[in-house]
């Protein structure tokens, strides 16, 4: 299966670029897997360069996970790391990922100096 990269979920969830869009759409037609660090990158930029509220990225990453084209890794991860997201969107979506990564491999608790993300089941507090 073919992977892809931020921009191209960029484009599929802002559609800002009728060309683009096409050729993404043309891209993942087939099939295209996306990693965590894509996600995570796609969110920062929807988050900083576009301006999107947490609700609304939240609503792209569902978007994304329920495509028919995408194969989001870890899926239930991604929906784990969602759930924390929605209750808590101060905390960013890429520190709700890295908590069910951890989680999933086995690797609890998970230090942080983040004072919201430490209060999570499954992380600790420095």
């Amino acid at each position: 299966m073919r992977a892809v990269d931020t921009n191209i979920l960029v484009r599929l969830v802002t559609r800002d670029d009728p060309e683009q869009v096409i050729a993404a759409e043309s891209f993942i037609a087939k099939g295209a897997w996306v990693s965590h660090l894509v996600l995570a990158e796609t969110l920062r930029v929807l988050e900083s360069v576009y301006g999107i509220d947490a609700r609304r990225r939240a609503i792209a990453v569902e978007m994304l996970r329920h495509h028919t084209s995408l194969t989001l890794q870890d899926p239930e991860v991604v929906d784990a790391a969602l759930l924390h997201f929605r209750r808590k969107p101060s905390l960013g979506f890429s520190d709700c990922l890295i908590l069910e990564s951890a989680r999933k491999t086995g690797h609890l608790p998970l230090g942080t100096f983040d004072r919201v993300l430490g209060k999570l089941d499954g992380a600790h507090g420095l």
